[in-house]
C-alpha cells in the first residue's frame, strides 16, 4: 500500500490511499492549507490498527 500526496484544483494538500494492486482504497476527505497538517493526517490513518472500534 502506498499514500498518494498531491494538490487540489484549489491549491490544498490531499492524500489518497492505494493498494498494492493499485486500487483506491481512501482520500482524505478535504484539503490542508499545509502540508505538514496533510502528513499528519496521513501519520493518523497509518496509527490506526486492530485495536480501533468500529461504531455501529
Amino acid at each position: 500500500m502506498y499514500f498518494q500526496l498531491y494538490r487540489d484544483a484549489r491549491n490544498e494538500w490531499r492524500w489518497t490511499l492505494y493498494s498494492v494492486n493499485e486500487r483506491k482504497i481512501a482520500d482524505s476527505g478535504e484539503g490542508y492549507h499545509n502540508k505538514v497538517d496533510c502528513l499528519g493526517a496521513i501519520e493518523l490513518v497509518k496509527s490506526t490498527d486492530a485495536s480501533t472500534r468500529v461504531r455501529e
